[in-house]
């Protein structure tokens, strides 16, 4: 139980939410980390930012055999998301990306690095901090592979940032571009640029930005599909209530039917006008009755 009020809001703040907080990553650097991971640790940080925690010491720690100090190190900064980086003679520039799941490893990728162009070696504008990017998925392996297909959610995770009720045009303005050729992937990013067409739409072009990665698969450590559906569970206050009565055609229009007790047209009432007054003829006709004007005698 806390003791103070700090300690009240500290521990509300991470209770389970219905909607809940964007997703924080941490960047943890390798007992035998080189310069090169140290590097794209540092721009995958930049571009990450605020939502990312980056450990400058070195943590002598190896993911796929030994979880603990990463499942400490999540609980200690509330992260679901890490990236680990670590460099040694049988796996050289290595990166293990990964997520949680109630503060316990839910799967994890090994990438290795094979060419790296960093943030400072491009030389052009960048976008601002905390800028959310667009995610582009290019490669059938992301949608025939379930190694693939569990990295494209892996990666979606990581670098969606907050989600958002309305777009901006001016804000979509940073565009990460994963590619998935011949058991490689390309990751590239690239600065949006609205440029005038004499029109309303504007004409767009791509500047690289960087970091620029090209790296290949290596080990995968991925959750059962029974623990995988139980992480993917919503509550049932944020499901849909299903509409009752109302369809769509093909064209997305919608109808709606409407159920209502019978109507005795006979009682409606109509608008009053001469020339829509019953003549007394008709008046005793309905009546069933003799019509009050009297007979002329003979």
């Amino acid at each position: 139980k806390p003791k103070t009020k700090r300690a009240k809001r500290f521990l509300e703040k991470r209770e389970p939410k219905l909607k809940e907080n964007t997703k924080n990553a941490m960047l943890i650097k390798g007992g035998n980390a080189n310069l090169t991971v140290t590097e794209v640790l540092k721009d995958i940080y930049a571009v990450k930012k605020p939502f990312a925690v980056l450990y400058k010491k070195k943590n002598i720690t190896r993911p796929f055999e030994d979880q603990t100090s990463l499942e400490f190190f999540s609980k200690k900064s509330d992260c679901s998301l890490f990236l680990f980086g670590s460099h040694n003679k049988k796996r050289p520039n290595n990166l293990i990306i990964g997520r949680m799941f109630d503060y316990h490893v839910l799967d994890m990728i090994e990438l290795g690095i094979e060419k790296f162009v960093s943030l400072k070696d491009v030389k052009n504008s960048k976008c601002p901090e905390g800028t959310k990017p667009m995610l582009i998925f290019a490669g059938d392996m992301f949608d025939v592979n379930e190694e693939y297909r569990r990295l494209k959610s892996l990666l979606i995770d990581f670098f969606r940032g907050p989600s958002v009720p309305n777009i901006r045009l001016a804000g979509l303005e940073y565009v990460l571009h994963f590619t998935a050729v011949d058991g490689k992937i390309y990751m590239r990013s690239y600065k949006v640029l609205l440029k005038k067409s004499g029109c309303k739409i504007p004409r767009i072009e791509l500047e690289e930005m960087g970091p620029s990665l090209d790296l290949v698969m290596r080990r995968t450590h991925l959750a059962s599909d029974d623990l995988y559906k139980l992480s993917l569970k919503q509550p049932k206050a944020l499901k849909p209530k299903k509409k009752k009565n109302i369809s769509h055609d093909v064209f997305g229009t919608t109808y709606g039917r409407i159920h209502m007790q019978k109507q005795d047209l006979g009682k409606l009432q109509t608008r009053k006008m001469k020339g829509l007054k019953k003549r007394p003829a008709e008046k005793s006709a309905e009546d069933g009755g003799v019509s009050p004007k009297k007979s002329k005698s003979a």
